[in-house]
């Protein structure tokens, strides 16, 4: 039996890398289990009295007998009026409500997969996404129905048939699905850009779900009582999905916020006794240099958990030496690999530069790109993963399905990453093109193809330009067609029109030619350099 090293988790015979978790038991694969029942099951009996949701706006709450009560009557409801059943899909494009999570809950129950969109998308960008899912029903909300096809059965959350569904039942037990849920059932399907340039929707399963939130139940530390987690993701987001999810089962208390300021935020976490912020970077670099936080009691903060993009050492710096009683605890995951790498214990957050170690019952290689060739400790390659929560597949896209795994089952990520001596990742570059700003993933090969349609311009190419409050924004190299006027300012117009806010393009350089490869593939690293040493103004 080949040795792994207990220090990096390296076995150097497969040159692959193990967690140095704990393995964690998980139901047998073969046993049928919704993601609901299995939350249900890590919950003590009767359920708790305090709150499930709050809402950091009003007030209002919802105790976890109230939640159940209310999904439970969901399901039903949606069961017997909307023919609801396993293998259906169900798209939602809604702002953060406490509806939300027990929208997810009865959904999960009857098998129905949970496919939610960012209410800022475009009918155009909606039209593609649902003709990726297929759904059966759509659930909005008045202000964001209008932008679905008007062919798709909608039910709209704030309207009194919606609000009569969720009337309290006085029994906890979900509706029996037809058939019964099997761990391999997609229960989410969740939009990316993966390794490539137009978007996949991803099938996340039950046993994913299950997967990752029985790591953090049985990795969880010893506490005194439930956590208050303010959750400042995107419910529709991979990350704010899952951790929607995780909270319930794990018995913590979910503050719910649609509009995400950090004024809001503070008012809501010393309201609330926050004691856990799931945020990405720009939170913590805010948190870190405004002072307006330190008008705010937060010293019931005990964690960041921060991921979504790198965060850099200055910024955890700053933080610490404001809040010296708060960690931050950085992590690492996709949509498709679920979470790949998190920090437990406070001796791993100061380990500033890694995102962590790798997540229990995950193995992973580190492949350089160009040979093919298994690396060992400290080398630079792209990483592979293989793990329970690892996604399904996307759906009904087999040729990115073949690019994006192995034969063996190992998922590529697409990042350039190293595993240190001590089991820490870090993330060296991403091989990806896409450009995270705010933790949002915008694909440059869409913003180019937008840009191309327009009559003044020849050429474009989109590249991320760093940016330290947003981590990277879209800035695009334009080539005018002979004669054209067309300003910095129209272009970004020209975008803006046809896209969701985070994908604007922020900054415009005008140049004669776009460099690229013999093959045509424009040579972004060429673009990069001269954008970062070039004096390009901000626009």
């Amino acid at each position: 039996m080949p040795s792994i090293d207990p220090n990096s988790g390296f076995c150097s015979d497969p040159k692959t890398f193990h967690s140095l978790r704990p393995a964690i038991p998980l139901p047998p694969p073969s046993h049928p289990l919704s993601f609901p029942v299995f939350a249900l099951s890590l919950l003590p009996s009767p359920l708790p009295s305090h709150p499930a949701l709050i809402d950091a706006a009003t007030s209002a709450s919802v105790s976890f007998p109230a939640f159940f009560s209310r999904a439970n009557s969901l399901a039903s409801a949606l069961q017997a009026h909307a023919g609801l059943s396993r293998g259906h899909v169900a798209f939602i494009l809604s702002p953060a409500t406490l509806d939300i999570p027990i929208l997810y809950f009865a959904l999960l129950s009857l098998g129905v997969a949970v496919s939610p969109a960012n209410p800022a998308a475009t009918p155009a960008e909606l039209s593609r996404l649902v003709s990726l899912t297929n759904p059966s029903i759509a659930f909005a909300v008045s202000s964001t129905v209008s932008k679905l096809p008007s062919n798709l059965p909608t039910l709209i959350l704030d309207s009194p048939t919606f609000q009569s569904f969720l009337k309290a039942d006085a029994t906890f037990e979900f509706p029996s699905p037809s058939e019964a849920i099997e761990q391999s059932d997609v229960a989410a399907i969740q939009f990316s850009s993966g390794t490539t340039g137009h978007m996949k929707a991803a099938a996340i399963t039950h046993r994913n779900f299950i997967a990752m939130t029985a790591g953090f139940h049985a990795l969880q530390p010893s506490r005194a009582g439930p956590d208050v987690n303010l959750l400042s993701a995107p419910m529709f987001h991979s990350l704010g999905f899952f951790f929607v999810l995780r909270t319930v089962a794990l018995g913590d208390t979910l503050v719910v916020m649609d509009r995400v300021t950090l004024r809001d935020m503070m008012r809501a976490a010393e309201k609330y006794g926050v004691t856990e912020i799931t945020a990405a970077p720009p939170v913590v670099l805010a948190m870190a240099r405004s002072e307006d936080v330190m008008r705010h009691d937060l010293s019931a903060l005990k964690r960041i958990v921060c991921g979504g993009a790198p965060l850099s050492e200055d910024a955890v710096e700053r933080f610490s030496a404001r809040f010296p009683g708060t960690l931050i605890y950085q992590g690492y995951g996709s949509t498709e690999a679920g979470g790949i790498s998190r920090m437990i214990y406070a001796e791993e957050c100061k380990q500033q530069r890694s995102a962590g170690r790798l997540s229990e019952n995950l193995e992973a290689k580190i492949v350089d790109p160009l040979t093919g060739e298994f690396l060992s400790i400290g080398q630079h390659g792209e990483l592979w993963v293989r793990s329970p929560a690892v996604m399904k597949g996307y759906v009904g896209d087999e040729a990115a399905n073949a690019e994006t795994f192995d034969a063996q089952g190992w998922l590529k990520t697409g990042d350039l990453c190293y595993i240190d001596e001590n089991g820490y990742i870090y993330i060296v570059d991403r091989l990806k093109e896409l450009i995270k700003y705010k933790a949002y993933q915008v694909p440059p090969a869409e913003l180019e193809q937008i840009l191309q349609t327009s009559p003044e311009i020849v050429d474009a190419a989109v590249i991320p330009y760093p940016q330290e409050e947003v981590g990277q924004i879209p800035m695009a190299f334009v080539v005018r067609q002979p004669g054209s006027k067309i300003s910095e300012v129209e272009v970004m117009d020209y975008v803006a029109k046809k896209v969701a806010p985070y994908k604007k393009i922020r900054k415009v350089s005008f140049v004669n030619s776009i460099p690229k490869s013999a093959s045509g593939k424009i040579l972004r690293k060429e673009l990069a350099t001269y954008a970062t040493s070039a004096p390009v103004p901000r626009l």
